[in-house]
């Protein structure tokens, strides 16, 4: 178990990593909440980290003080003596606590010679003794490597914003092949993309992620061209251990990736093992024009109109092609069964439900967890709840670090009302890809919930903003206007949340997701009754058997419950879909099968 737990507000997430990073570099052991186990309930977790802790060391802030979890956690660490206290800013911690020292961290610049940092470690060490001596302190998560290295994601220098996807797709390419070099740490790609489109001092990053050496680059790609420039540098002294420029045709990028990889390795003087050589070579596909599809395919997917078919109609027909182009991309067919799943379950469209997609990716590699999820969703449908849980289970154990399979996760927790597991689901995926909108939404959602007013306020902060920036992009995105309204709702400003919403129906009328996000906000934020029902109206008379039952546990909507108006659309919805059931049954009994028309059907 670890030695410290750190308590904190969400809001003070990027300060707390900070505290518990340079508490391991010096030698600790540091458990915080960003470590949940997927597959455990909250509340249970944290009594047990907390139990198990020799320090707590408490941040406080203006929204730990108003935090029930933080002011309950630094409770039961005062009665026990192992209280570590620390303010993050000009506010003193809260009564009782304000009768204890506490180290000022407010203008803590990562500096051990920091008085309000020495002054905590010394109290740290006070309650578990000297801490052991790592290798080297100063690498901090890359602590007993030698080198560790960030990727930071590489400029896209082709003109058109269209081509991030395939930069981004470089980037994280080059991220998963140094991973598997044993003697080489690795930053997390969530965290290196924080940096994106961001001015940055390598010598800064590398002092701020304990990194030895920090990789940057660029891609231009023009037509069958493309030129990637890339440099290694030292993060302690800036200067470059390793540069080069490759101006090839498109067809020699998986020949690029290669030679990048090798030539950092020899340039920092590792060895560079056969199995390893052999894992960096495998690409999931030799086509390079279905790696162009995927890689497209999965930038649609990540920051499409959520909540709009033609996302997920995209996707199907981008990866339908990338799976004509090779037969054997098992990534392709998995992203290929999450579009058509969507598009069967959620907007109740006459294609396949993704499982036999889902089947020809295990088919080609087994270990592949996004293609567990079609199969889950498939007996959730069906009401085969354990076995759904139980493919649920596989797929975050293959990849605990899968955004996707953490989206998953946090819309089938949240439909079973396992909330405080829900919001760890979409904790982790917000933090894995922090320009997921609708992460962030279903975070407000989830701390509404759970009564988590300081942490429902820092994700709805972050929500509006990702939704500006979708929006400045796309200003006809109907989910960015309907969660950024609900952004609104939850910081107070119900003018600005009224305008969005007027904004969206003129935009999306039709987007019936998007309405029933709008009712949501209606209905659990502003208390507005007459206004969610009217929205919802619609909603419901052409609502998907998947819909309904979310509207049936969606927590927002609680307040409804016992209006005689909503029990009245549930029931006229569920009747409706019976008789669509039964009606659908008979056609199919007359009808031919369907031709799995996905891998066949011409882009014309």
């Amino acid at each position: 178990m670890a030695n410290v737990f750190v308590s904190y507000a969400r809001p003070d997430d990027t300060l707390a990593n900070r505290v518990a990073e340079g508490l391991r570099a010096i030698g600790y052991e540091v458990w915080r909440d960003d470590e949940l186990p997927a597959h455990r309930p909250y509340a249970e977790v944290i009594e047990e980290r907390l139990s198990a802790a020799g320090a707590v060391v408490v941040l406080w802030s203006a929204y730990a003080a108003k935090s029930q979890w933080v002011r309950a956690e630094a409770e039961a660490a005062r009665e026990s003596g192992r209280l570590v206290q620390s303010r993050v800013d000009e506010n003193l911690p809260p009564m009782p606590f304000n009768q204890i020292q506490c180290a000022d961290l407010s203008d803590w610049d990562g500096k051990s010679t920091c008085p309000g940092w020495q002054k905590l470690t010394q109290s740290v060490a006070s309650l578990l003794g000297e801490p052991k001596p790592l290798k080297d302190a100063s690498l901090g998560a890359c602590a007993g490597k030698q080198t560790c290295v960030c990727v930071l994601p590489f400029a896209n220098m082709s003109g058109d914003n269209e081509q991030n996807y395939f930069s981004d797709g470089i980037s994280e390419d080059i991220t998963t092949d140094l991973s598997k070099i044993s003697a080489l740490g690795v930053t997390a790609r969530n965290t290196a993309f924080t940096y994106k489109d961001r001015a940055v001092n390598v010598r800064e990053i590398a002092r701020e992620l304990a990194v030895s050496h920090v990789l940057e680059g660029s891609v231009r790609k023009v037509g069958e061209r493309v030129r990637i420039t890339a440099q290694l540098i030292d993060g302690a002294t800036g200067e470059h251990v390793w540069a080069e420029r490759y101006d090839r045709d498109l067809t020699d990028i998986f020949q690029i990736q290669d030679e990048i990889s090798e030539a950092i390795v020899a340039a920092l003087k590792l060895k560079l093992l056969p199995e390893e050589k052999k894992a960096i070579e495998e690409r999931g596909t030799t086509d390079v024009e279905a790696y162009n599809l995927y890689l497209l395919a999965r930038q649609y997917w990540a920051t499409g109109n959520h909540g709009d078919i033609k996302r997920e109609q995209r996707v199907m027909r981008i990866c339908s092609r990338a799976v004509e182009l090779d037969p054997y991309y098992a990534d392709a067919w998995a992203l290929l069964g999450m579009a058509q799943s969507g598009l069967c379950y959620e907007f109740g469209c006459e294609v396949e439900d993704g499982v036999a997609a889902a089947n020809a990716a295990l088919s080609i590699d087994p270990s592949i967890a996004l293609a567990r999820c079609p199969m889950m969703r498939r007996l959730e449908e069906n009401a085969h709840y354990d076995a759904a849980e139980s493919r649920l289970r596989e797929a975050l154990e293959l990849d605990p670090d899968s955004w996707e399979v953490n989206k998953e996760a946090g819309r089938f927790r949240l439909r079973e009302r396992r909330l405080a597991e829900a919001t760890a689901h979409f904790e982790k995926a917000a933090d894995l890809m922090s320009s997921d909108l609708h992460a962030w939404a279903m975070l407000v959602t989830c701390y509404h919930a759970l009564g988590d007013d300081a942490a429902e306020r820092n994700a709805a902060a972050a929500a509006l903003r990702e939704a500006e920036r979708v929006l400045a992009q796309d200003p006809s995105n109907g989910a960015a206007l309907a969660f950024g309204a609900r952004a609104f709702a939850t910081l107070g400003q119900v003018e600005h949340a009224r305008e969005w919403m007027y904004r969206a129906m003129l935009i999306d009328y039709d987007n019936l997701r998007m309405r029933f996000s709008l009712g949501c906000m209606l209905a659990g934020q502003l208390n507005d009754t007459d206004g969610a029902m009217r929205l919802l109206q619609r909603v419901f008379s052409h609502i998907s058997k998947y819909q309904l039952s979310v509207a049936e546990t969606h927590p927002d909507l609680d307040s409804l419950r016992d209006d005689a108006r909503f029990v009245n659309m549930v029931d006229r919805a569920k009747s409706q879909l019976a008789r669509a059931h039964q009606s659908a049954e008979g056609q199919a009994a007359v009808r031919p099968t369907r031709a799995m028309w996905y891998t066949r059907r011409p882009l014309t």
